[in-house]
């Protein structure tokens, strides 16, 4: 099916032109193509394509000038420029994006990212389009209310755009500080002092929370922009995959779980209630007793199944258990979170037609529920 947005490649080398034309073509955009900023200039005059990616270091005039006279061009100054670069140096990123960059990617290119990032920006450019017309058109209480609503999703779209961009920058290096700070562990173990290996082991542990948090934010904004099926769940598999996944953990916490043998089936998405489970038995190892004892059950009623985790923590007052399913609402407890897990689980069972809730006495513990629609 033919696809109605234009592509303009501006690069030197034919290789990486060749390469992107074909991905691009492949995926159904018309795609021109520039060898350097001068000829793009005079493209744009009158082709105006939907979107331009763009290499910086050319010869001529450089992708940042080439940027420079597009934005300075009233008939061109609106269309999104993604930077094509193998610069790495954070300054260089932020010199594009204050000329009038939307984005950027990185030299070799990634074409699953790449191709992402183009249908993000056509999205907000072609919602940026209609709000120009709407707002040439409207002119009653109603119409202004719906072009304030457009300008919303496009803030939101944005927004989506810049996190999800952070947090994949933010992965990479990450990852190598976790494997180099095991490596320096393992190598050094015995020609290091007991304060370097402490060092260490705080840099670790630093760097797997930062994934963690990366990881949560990322999920959270899956759940609420993707939209997904609800089957029937085998809700033992899914419990069994979430104690395979936090069996290290289990085992830390020296916790005894007590989980029923009998699930009654639900409709849902079974890739995130597995994260629900992981999120509240996180919780409970975590905030339950020394040592922690779990136990996992459901409740069946007329046309939903509650699905609980009770454990043996000190429980919660009134005041805290109203904020508990807020985002980023943590408590003073020896064990720090992020404050992002129980939002998450809100997040997606409400996406999923349940509820979340939770029941809580002074000195005896918590219990944690879900529910979910029963297959009819």
């Amino acid at each position: 099916m033919p696809n109605s947005n234009t592509i303009l490649i501006v690069d030197d080398i034919p290789e990486n032109i060749s390469t992107l034309f074909d991905f691009l073509d492949a995926n159904n955009f018309e795609v021109l193509v520039a060898r350097d900023g001068s000829t793009a200039i005079e493209i744009t005059e009158y082709e105006r394509p939907d979107l331009i990616l763009l290499d910086i270091m050319m010869p001529g005039l450089s992708g940042f000038e080439t940027c420079e006279h597009l934005k300075a061009n009233t008939n061109t100054q609106d269309i999104p420029i993604i930077f094509m670069t193998a610069l790495s140096e954070t300054l260089d990123k932020v010199k594009g994006l204050n000329l009038g960059a939307v984005d950027y990617v990185t030299k070799p290119i990634q074409q699953e990212e790449v191709l992402a990032r183009i249908n993000t920006h056509l999205t907000v450019y072609n919602l940026q389009q209609q709000l120009k017309l709407k707002n040439v058109e409207l002119k009653t209480k109603n119409d202004e209310l719906e072009a304030k609503n457009l300008e919303l999703k496009i803030k939101n779209d944005e927004l989506d755009t810049f996190s999800h961009t952070v947090a994949h920058d933010l992965k990479n290096p990450l990852s190598h500080l976790i494997n180099l700070s095991d490596l320096l562990m393992e190598e050094l173990s015995d020609n290091i002092s007991e304060q370097g290996h402490i060092c260490l082991q705080h840099i670790l542990n630093s760097s797997q929370k930062m994934v963690s948090i990366v990881n949560a934010l990322l999920l959270l904004a899956k759940v609420s922009k993707q939209e997904v099926q609800s089957t029937p769940l085998d809700m033992q598999d899914i419990v069994y995959k979430a104690t395979q996944r936090l069996d290290l953990m289990i085992r830390q916490y020296q916790a005894e779980l007590v989980i029923t043998d009998k699930w009654p089936t639900t409709l849902g998405y079974a890739e995130w209630v597995e994260e629900v489970w992981v999120n509240y038995m996180t919780n409970g190892l975590k905030y339950g007793g020394k040592p922690p004892h779990l136990e996992i059950g459901t409740i069946e009623t007329q046309n939903t199944v509650r699905f609980w985790i009770k454990d043996n923590g000190s429980g919660l007052e009134q005041e805290s258990i109203d904020k508990l399913f807020t985002q980023f609402t943590r408590f003073q407890t020896p064990v720090e979170g992020h404050g992002l897990g129980l939002s998450i689980v809100r997040h997606i069972i409400e996406k999923l037609g349940g509820e979340v809730g939770i029941e809580s006495e002074v000195g005896v513990g918590c219990l944690f529920y879900f529910t979910l629609p029963k297959v009819t």
